[in-house]
């Protein structure tokens, strides 16, 4: 369809001649050396000239990738919850947002072990800024979400984005990924930003908004990393924030995130799926008289769920015992744990540790907080 041309992945008809003209691109000889070190480049080179369809670049290159970057960069991926997906099914997943390129990769990635229907998956455009990455994002089914847009831009792409994420799931049975919120969280409080809710329902022709939701199968997804590999990159916006002051951007700051993120050591990483939202929506309903109370009740409800199935690290016990001065989950860590976390915090923030230290045990201690609300945590 025309309309989403703007903002739309590759179809498969075009997907061949995207990568013919990416493919002596510098930085996709990189991605293929890093992928199949033992592998000579004429023989990727030929299998990247015959691939004809996203899924095809997708299971046989960035799969790949992602497992490299596994193994590279961290002690594994975990997962839980698939199991209850059906396969042949689109579902739209609600995220909490770490990471630029490995939340959306990571779930797929999952996916795809489960038999289930992979993502297209939203992305900021000043994120691919650089014509390859605008090339390699479309052939991994991105859509674009555009940023810095006056007031009635961005309506107008607020309402086009819902109309095609609402015909990626229903007409084309196609999985869809959107964060919670615009942007990575940066200080571990992961929260549903409603305005991203009233976005995914300006598509809505159903006279009941809840019913429009249930229609489109919410799985409320959380992600956590042992270690964040972008933690000191977020630092400098969180101590602006913190003084009231306006955080610009330094020149290729995204990029710089985007490679750190992938190659930065990250240890342990866990994905859960939740349960697809359903009767949730019948008592919001019965509980909530107008739009932006449901709004803000669905809110919640991701939320419970994102909080409640995060996964806690040794990493997050130990920032929250040193952050509160306390030992009271020293039975979830060991000694070696804590010492090697507090080497990383000196040399992260180095002569900036004092200003930064406690931002930066907030991001790992705030997940074992919001967890407290829910449960016991042992």
């Amino acid at each position: 369809m025309p309309k989403f041309d703007s903002i739309r992945q590759f179809y498969d008809s075009e997907v061949n001649s995207a990568i013919q003209n990416v493919a002596n691109h510098p930085m996709m000889k990189a991605l293929m050396s890093f992928t199949f070190p033992e592998v000579e480049e004429s023989v990727w080179m030929e299998q990247l000239k015959r691939t004809h369809s996203i899924r095809d670049f997708q299971v046989n290159f960035i799969y790949q990738s992602i497992q490299r970057v596994l193994e590279r960069s961290s002690d594994g991926l975990s997962t839980s919850g698939f199991e209850k997906l059906e396969p042949n099914t689109s579902y739209l997943f609600i995220s909490n947002h770490r990471d630029i390129i490995l939340d959306t990769s990571l779930l797929n990635v999952s996916l795809f072990d489960h038999g289930l229907v992979m993502t297209a998956s939203a992305i900021g455009d000043n994120l691919v800024q650089k014509s390859f990455l605008l090339t390699l994002s479309k052939l991994n089914r991105n859509f674009l979400v555009r940023r810095g847009l006056s007031p009635r831009e961005l309506l107008q792409s607020s309402k086009l984005m819902s109309e095609f994420i609402y015909h990626l799931l229903s007409k084309e049975n196609r999985s869809v990924w959107i964060a919670q919120r615009e942007g990575r969280t940066k200080d571990g409080n992961d929260a549903t930003h409603q305005g991203v809710l009233k976005m995914l329902a300006m598509a809505s022709d159903e006279k009941n908004l809840m019913d429009y939701f249930k229609k489109i199968k919410i799985v409320p997804v959380s992600i956590s990393y042992e270690y964040d590999p972008t933690d000191a990159l977020k630092m400098p916006q969180i101590m602006a924030e913190a003084n009231d002051e306006i955080y610009i951007k330094e020149k290729n700051e995204d990029f710089i995130t985007l490679i750190s993120g992938i190659i930065g050591q990250k240890k342990r990483i866990h994905i859960h799926v939740g349960d697809v939202l359903d009767k949730e929506f019948d008592k919001i309903t019965a509980e909530n008289d107008n739009n932006n109370k449901q709004i803000q009740a669905l809110a919640q409800v991701i939320d419970d769920s994102i909080l409640s199935t995060y996964k806690l690290w040794p990493t997050n016990f130990i920032a929250y015992d040193l952050i509160n001065n306390t030992d009271q989950f020293s039975n979830q860590y060991t000694e070696k744990e804590k010492q090697l976390f507090e080497r990383r915090l000196e040399m992260r923030l180095g002569n900036e540790k004092e200003a930064l230290r406690e931002s930066f045990l907030a991001m790992y201690a705030n997940p074992v907080v919001n967890k407290l609300k829910y449960q016991n945590v042992e």
